[in-house]
């Protein structure tokens, strides 16, 4: 059984050199173009919440993460993740991290798909199914774009999440 640290906040730096470069390059290259729509209203909102009101922030991999003072649990837009402040459970927030990561790399495969096929059922299965979920135990990630998030944020990130169904 692996060691997971959950008090890690990050992935690991990618060591330096060429190649490094141009992965880094061609990840922003395609955000911003491929996926400008999402990445638009990620960057706007970053700004707003990171100028304006201040709110602690960091970089996760390539996206960034803005700890904002909601109930709720995550939102990704593009490069641009936005999530619970100050979550009295620190696996929670780990997974988390994680798990919205792979919807940073999702927008970059799919672009401005990523509303129609991600974002709006995710959006729904989240806030309309939270009664049958528990009624039925049944995982928040059993839907097939939680499911992907959760594969691609622990391929991207190289990190892996702690006791996710």
């Amino acid at each position: 059984m692996d060691i997971i640290d959950i008090t890690k906040k990050e992935p690991d730096a990618p060591k330096k050199g060429f190649g490094t470069f141009i992965k880094a390059f061609l990840f922003y290259l395609v955000q911003w173009t491929w996926g400008l729509p999402v990445n638009l209203v990620g960057g706007l909102l970053y700004l707003i919440c990171t100028r304006m009101k201040k709110r602690k922030h960091q970089r996760f991999g390539y996206a960034y993460i803005v700890y904002i003072p909601w109930k709720s649990g995550g939102l990704s837009l593009g490069l641009f993740i936005f999530m619970k402040a100050d979550h009295p459970n620190r696996k929670w927030t780990y997974n988390t991290r994680i798990h919205e990561y792979g919807h940073t790399w999702q927008c970059l495969l799919l672009g401005p798909l990523y509303y129609l096929v991600i974002a709006i059922p995710s959006a729904i299965w989240c806030n309309c199914f939270e009664g049958y979920r528990k009624k039925n135990n049944v995982s928040y990630y059993k839907l097939y774009c939680e499911k992907w998030a959760n594969a691609f944020g622990q391929k991207f990130s190289k990190m892996k999440m702690k006791d996710v169904k």
